[in-house]
């Protein structure tokens, strides 16, 4: 067997696997000598292959016409960046693109892609897709992305078929030896995880869908929510039927929300509500009870809260294409009568001993760690948040979400894991600035048990409670901001 250089790693891995476990039938050879080839455009049982089209993560741009990505490589000046790439995805390329100019396309090995691309920004890399991480953002090619639900590749650019040419008993013998796999992007190992700020069904938001409707608020954005396979709610307010009818001019700071605005998390596809915020038990603990059961009625999962503080301080888990899943999360912020105690329900003090102890066990269990803060407010991030946050890092959670703030923070990639230490606001009414305004809905993407890749959807409050997709102008400022004070 000879497998052509060009064939990239997740298969040629496969294959060598299998040589290893049975080296008396199969052994690899030069190519004048093999019974059988592994090679690009093979006419017998190919194997589709998914590459991205990436840039380092704080890329203001969110796509590239195949046309220009097709004149880079040719070498145009026309169009700022290189395009960085490992030598076997080198071969591929030049096989559909044609030879590449040496000046706009550079060869670097895999493991330094990442290192080399960040360090001589803008760059453009192109990856296969199971090699993707965190600190890449995958571009549009064509308006078309392969780190989403929708994606149909078949007439995307970056598509690749590599299959055997042989024998045909060559190739029977081989596929009895061999796990041959369909696709490097197989979407029934991917899952999408939505999560968002802060949820409160309020004030002047819950006047509104008093007044247009309970789906009001996601009218503009709840596509993206539902277009996700798990989506996230941190939903600060308790439900109560004794709720009055809401004042959205109230100087009142004790919330409830009416039980029939359950209907708009209904609407978004909530599948997990996260019980951090400080104003869960402003109504008092029997409407955090009844909203807990308004909850598991719906078979929502719930976590960062409970009826008491076992339960409170509790990880939920899930699997979901195979990926297996954890969330925790906690209050440090207060006040101390929103946080449950043995034998009262209210959101999870930060025991950072018993948390932690439990990511350690998660992690060693297989599971991909999220875990979140309800942290003091402030309008940028302050030194003991930073330190908060990497310390759930160091416990072993792969990714951290700052669930507290009113207005979005920054970045950090830290010690492997992820963090983003703000969303801003989901549904909620400020809209006394423009900070209080903007709005961040996190889209994680996981591939057999990895966390691949985070794409950042950017919306604006209008009217007291409905979020609005940003304007490319408004998103490409908004961006610039927040990467500019990220810690990268």
């Amino acid at each position: 067997m000879w497998i052509s250089p060009a064939v990239p790693m997740g298969l040629r891995e496969r294959v060598e696997s299998a040589v290893r476990i049975d080296a008396a039938s199969i052994r690899i050879s030069d190519e004048a000598d093999a019974q059988l080839k592994i090679q690009a455009n093979a006419e017998f049982r190919p194997v589709e292959w998914i590459y991205a089209l990436a840039a380092p993560f704080p890329t203001l741009q969110d796509g590239v016409a195949g046309t220009d990505l097709q004149a880079i490589w040719a070498g145009s000046d026309n169009i700022a960046g290189k395009i960085f790439v490992s030598s076997t995805t080198l071969m591929v390329f030049e096989g559909l693109f044609g030879a590449a100019n040496e000046a706009k396309v550079v060869g670097v090995s895999s493991e330094t892609l990442v290192d080399v691309a960040w360090a001589d920004q803008p760059a453009y890399a192109i990856v296969p897709f199971d090699e993707l991480e965190p600190h890449w953002k995958v571009l549009e090619v064509d308006g078309k992305s392969p780190i989403r639900n929708e994606f149909d590749g078949e007439s995307y650019l970056l598509r690749v078929s590599f299959g055997l040419s042989g024998s045909s008993q060559a190739i029977e013998q081989f596929l009895r030896l061999v796990d041959w796999p369909a696709t490097n992007r197989d979407p029934a190992r991917m899952t999408i995880l939505a999560m968002t700020g802060v949820t409160a069904l309020t004030r002047g938001t819950a006047a509104k869908m008093d007044s247009y409707g309970v789906d009001y608020p996601g009218l503009l954005i709840g596509d993206w929510l539902r277009d996700a396979d798990l989506t996230h709610v941190s939903n600060e307010v308790s439900f109560a039927e004794s709720c009055p009818t809401p004042d959205p001019f109230t100087a009142d700071m004790r919330f409830c929300s009416s039980p029939k605005n359950i209907a708009l998390l209904e609407d978004v596809g909530v599948d997990l509500v996260e019980l951090t915020g400080n104003h869960v038990n402003d109504w008092g603990e029997e409407a955090l009870l009844y909203t807990l059961d308004l909850y598991q009625v719906r078979n929502w999962l719930t976590f960062g809260g409970g009826r008491n503080l076992d339960e409170a301080l509790r990880a939920v888990t899930l699997d979901h294409n195979g990926n297996h899943l954890a969330f925790l999360g906690c209050n440090s912020a207060g006040p101390v009568h929103a946080w449950a105690t043995e034998d009262s329900p209210g959101a999870a003090p930060c025991d950072t001993e018993t948390l932690y102890a439990e990511i350690e066990r998660l992690r060693a269990d297989g599971y991909l760690v999220v875990f979140t803060f309800q942290w003091f407010e402030g309008a940028s991030l302050l030194p003991a948040q930073r330190d908060a946050f990497r310390e759930a890092i160091d416990a072993g959670a792969n990714i951290v979400s700052g669930s507290q703030a009113h207005q979005p923070l920054g970045f950090e990639f830290y010690n492997g894991g992820f963090i983003h230490y703000g969303l801003g606001n989901l549904f909620f009414d400020q809209m006394q600035s423009l900070t209080l305004r903007q709005e961040f809905i996190d889209l994680y993407v996981i591939y057999d048990g990895r966390h691949i890749s985070t794409e950042l959807r950017t919306a604006l409050l209008e009217d007291y409670a409905q979020p609005r997709p940003m304007t490319a102008e408004e998103r490409l400022a908004f961006l610039a901001d927040i990467f500019a004070k990220s810690l990268w």
